[in-house]
């Protein structure tokens, strides 16, 4: 018989059964997806980019404003 798969959760590091009745997966608890949330909303999580990436990205996207 196989071992069914678990995963860590990244909030708590509890072991997570990687299954279809884990309805928080990967995260343990409805807790621990609030509190991982909560990182990113507070930008204690963050994407790393170069500095000046977003204006590259953004730069022609608008009309020039005339001030």
């Amino acid at each position: 018989m196989t071992k069914p798969m678990t995963v860590d959760c990244p909030t708590c590091g509890g072991a997570v059964a990687w299954n279809t009745n884990s309805a928080f997966r990967p995260f343990c608890s409805d807790r621990c997806k609030l509190i991982d949330l909560g990182a990113w909303a507070s930008e204690e999580h963050k994407i790393p980019v170069s500095p000046d990436a977003e204006d590259d990205l953004f730069s022609e996207d608008l009309p020039q404003r005339l001030h």
